[in-house]
């Protein structure tokens, strides 16, 4: 999932996972570059943020069951959008008459008639794998927002604010580790205790 724009320069391949703070971790991409875009929009430093897809999933959904008739119809709608293009150029390029009508309308037809010889010829050869289509996508089960440890907290602050202006987004939730929770959860019992202590001597 990867965005190209002809105003940046593309960014250097990774030969690694980012390292750094999470920002915040979400069930789709869409929320996560949603919290990206809020933070480009609050003047805040996006330079080196990344999105990280945890536990990738391959996912084929079957669509059609294919058949030499899906096949003939499915190439000659292709064909068909292939001499449509190349019967605009010629239009456009030649001065406009009767006969140029006619070649357009020639270019569709034949564009159609040699896509449906591709697509029964290419059906043929892969019937014998497969006898169905199906989309393919890469899901994760989560995406992370990695950034730089020194910037987390301006993050946190600015995404804050937008949440509670537009109700737009909850703060990000940061994992914490299990030691830290496990260590608070003990400090609160030993203060209880020492409170019921003090309760008792004073009752004394």
């Amino acid at each position: 999932m990867s965005n190209f724009s002809g105003f940046s320069r593309r960014a250097p391949l990774q030969t690694s996972v980012p390292r750094g703070d999470v920002l915040g971790r979400y069930a789709s991409y869409t929320d996560a570059q949603a919290v990206i875009n809020q933070l480009a929009k609050a003047e805040f430093d996006i330079k080196g943020v990344a999105i990280v897809g945890r536990e990738l999933t391959t996912v084929e959904v079957v669509t059609a069951r294919l058949s030499y008739g899906r096949a003939a119809l499915s190439g000659a709608t292709s064909g068909a959008w292939l001499g449509l293009f190349f019967g605009l150029i010629s239009t456009i390029i030649s001065p406009f008459s009767t006969q140029q009508i006619g070649i357009f309308f020639a270019a569709i037809v034949a564009g159609a008639g040699i896509g449906m010889i591709f697509g029964v010829v290419n059906y043929s050869i892969m019937r014998k794998r497969r006898d169905y289509a199906a989309s393919s996508q890469l899901l994760a089960e989560h995406y992370d927002i990695i950034i730089a440890p020194g910037l987390t907290a301006k993050a946190h602050t600015i995404l804050g604010t937008a949440a509670s202006a537009h109700g737009v987004h909850a703060a990000p939730h940061v994992p914490t580790p299990s030691g830290t929770v496990e260590s608070s959860e003990s400090t609160e019992s030993d203060a209880e205790g020492s409170d019921t202590e003090r309760s008792d001597k004073a009752a004394k």
